[in-house]
């Protein structure tokens, strides 16, 4: 853990635990490895949910929203009023991701961490309001540092509540107009990939946007570097150029994992909070599993920074938690294999040949 944010221990998985799920996978009727990826899946929850062979844990999914300063840039298609409206429209269940909650029956809980007005949130919206939108990271720090620390307690408040209420698979969503360009300075940040490679055209910006995009990008980086001696530590680089829904996601993620909870990362905005995670606390990453491959091209870079692979890859963008909670299926499907299917020596098949 870096010093400059205090935290308790993060929980190794339970090796035995994983270790006994991949005995069974050996012994299951199948030649060894021809379920791929799900065989894997079934054991690395198995070390996370500490059952050699687990149920399908509960899930729960909360939404994080917030406005970004550096949207007086021009950085996005849409208009800061739509973070607000797209809130409205979570309470209302009207958003895709209502729709795939209630599919899962999964609960959702949608948090205004930094929605851009004066108005309380609308009911059924939970209030956790930081500030009214970030500054512009353009300029200046998107946050102070009591700010960040704020955005991350909200974030980790959440996750304590989700698991309090027997969850034991977790999903982050976001919602925040310009949050791609926040999510691009902090991916160029942890990996030292050039805006070029990184940024993309979030909300649909046409190609004099996009170059309008990454100049942005990249002066923000410079202002950082110049301000830092070019050695931030990770939670001043989530300050300097991060989001409030972003840092909440973060926070999310690191009590999850101190928690023993594991999270079912999202896309780009998620993938962001997930590697800002993982530099402030790199142990939280071993509870991190990628639900999709966002159209994004940062995606790819910060979930390779990660070590993760995704399980879906849709060519989505549209954030919320919907690439995480597609992937549900899928986690369903791996443990119901690993349960249900017949060993060897209980269908009378003979196994493989010496």
């Amino acid at each position: 853990m870096n010093s400059d944010l205090p935290s308790r221990p993060v929980p190794a998985p339970d090796a035995a635990a994983e270790s006994a799920a991949r005995a069974r996978q050996s012994q299951l009727t199948k030649p060894p490895g021809s379920l791929g990826r799900l065989e894997d899946l079934a054991c690395w929850l198995a070390g996370r949910l500490h059952q050699p062979i687990p149920d399908m844990p509960r899930c729960e999914v909360v939404v994080f929203a917030g406005d970004h300063g550096v949207a007086a840039q021009g950085v996005s298609a849409f208009p800061q009023a739509v973070t607000g409206q797209m809130v409205a429209n979570f309470a209302a269940g009207g958003a895709a991701i209502n729709v795939l909650t209630k599919l899962h029956d999964c609960r959702i809980e949608v948090v205004d961490v930094g929605v851009a007005t004066d108005a309380p949130p609308p009911s059924g919206v939970r209030n956790e309001r930081v500030r009214a939108g970030t500054r512009d990271l353009s300029t200046t720090a998107a946050m102070t540092a009591e700010e960040t620390r704020k955005a991350l307690e909200v974030g980790a408040q959440c996750a304590r509540g989700a698991v309090d209420r027997g969850a034991r698979l977790l999903i982050a969503g976001d919602m925040g107009i310009a949050n791609t360009t926040a999510a691009a300075c902090l991916i160029c940040a942890f990996t030292g990939c050039e805006p070029a490679q990184v940024v993309g055209r979030g909300t649909g910006v046409d190609d004099p946007g996009l170059k309008h995009k990454i100049a942005v990008v990249r002066g923000a980086l410079e202002r950082v570097a110049k301000a830092h001696g070019g050695h931030p530590a990770p939670a001043q680089v989530l300050g300097e150029l991060g989001g409030l829904e972003i840092a909440a996601i973060a926070g999310f993620y690191l009590e999850a994992a101190r928690l023993g909870a594991p999270v079912l990362v999202d896309g780009y905005i998620s993938t962001s909070a997930a590697l800002t995670a993982a530099r402030i606390e790199p142990a939280s990453r071993e509870w991190m599993q990628a639900g999709h491959r966002s159209a994004e091209p940062g995606h790819r870079i910060a979930l390779e920074a990660l070590g993760l692979v995704p399980l879906l890859d849709l060519d989505m963008r549209l954030g919320e938690g919907t690439g995480a909670a597609l992937a549900l299926p899928i986690v369903r499907a791996a443990l119901a294999l690993h349960r249900n299917m017949a060993t060897f020596a209980e269908a009378g098949v003979s196994g493989k040949s010496p």
